[in-house]
């Protein structure tokens, strides 16, 4: 066989073999950036009928969903909240079934910014029982409210806010838990508000739980934008879906960039509230959506 044929041939191999190992890289899924979580807020409506216990939260997000990371909602908990027992259970459960526990998103327990100091304690002293329980289940946080009341200019709300939240993560120290603030409303919903509270309480056991959905008058990009430097958690705020299986108000792939670029790698929570579809076909749609956007 003559030199410029087998080189020929040669070539000709090289080639084929670099064709097919660029197919099966092709057809190689793309390596996920995030993990997905089940916020209990999304079966709201079942819980609030009775239809399923919550309890049962961590068999359902497992078996119905496939869903192995949950996000506790406390008031679903609030008759159990001094019940070692039944935190036993539930601790025992999401062991047996091999679902992590990640966070508790903690409400009605007072405003951590109030301008009465004896209310401002008493707020923080009822959040420290939830702390317990996320340390107890494993959870990396609890999530909170950055309530204020009364009335007082923008940098007095932060500074209240702050020394509030301070003193909270100052316990939840103690115990290995985060405390995150949520955009839920009034100055929260204000991404320059609540990152400007972040500043002030300078701890990295305080952060953010960006939700997609919680701005309201608030530019929802920017928001999240401005929170993801102190984002812990992120919550996947859905609604009702268009015939292409995209939320019909946020631009998931626009706000997923916006995470991703911040270098964020945790756990994302579907927390779904539309009303068009059932809760559970809501779920369902939103791991989804999820699911293909993460890579």
């Amino acid at each position: 066989m003559s030199m410029q044929r087998r080189e020929f041939l040669a070539a000709t191999a090289l080639g084929v073999g670099s064709l097919a190992l660029g197919a099966v890289q092709a057809t190689e899924p793309r390596e996920p950036w995030f993990k997905i979580s089940l916020a209990q807020w999304s079966l709201n409506r079942a819980i609030f009928a009775k239809k399923i216990q919550a309890i049962d939260f961590p068999r359902i997000a497992k078996e119905e969903y496939g869903i192995h990371a949950v996000e506790y909602v406390n008031q679903f908990y609030m008759d159990k909240k001094n019940d070692d027992a039944y935190l036993k259970e539930l601790h025992k459960r999401c062991t047996d079934l091999g679902v992590k526990s990640v966070l508790i998103m903690c409400d009605d327990e007072g405003a951590l910014g109030d301008p009465d100091s004896k209310e401002q304690e008493k707020a923080v002293k009822n959040h420290h029982r939830w702390i317990e329980w996320a340390k107890y289940l494993g959870c990396h946080s609890i999530r909170v409210n950055a309530e204020t009341k009364g009335k007082g200019s923008f940098e007095e709300t932060q500074k209240r806010a702050a020394h509030g939240l301070n003193m909270l993560t100052e316990f939840g120290i103690k115990h290995g838990i985060d405390v995150i603030v949520e955009n839920h409303g009034g100055l929260s919903s204000n991404g320059k508000w609540l990152s400007g509270v972040m500043k002030i309480v300078n701890s990295p056991h305080c952060g953010t739980l960006p939700d997609f959905g919680n701005f309201y008058e608030y530019d929802r990009y920017l928001g999240v934008e401005e929170m993801m430097p102190y984002a812990k958690g992120v919550s996947a705020k859905s609604h009702d879906f268009d015939a292409n299986g995209n939320d019909s108000l946020v631009d998931y792939a626009r706000m997923l960039k916006i995470v991703k670029a911040a270098g964020y790698r945790g756990h994302l929570g579907i927390e779904y509230e539309g009303e068009k579809l059932s809760e559970p076909d809501g779920i369902r749609a939103t791991k989804k959506l999820l699911e293909r956007l993460n890579g």
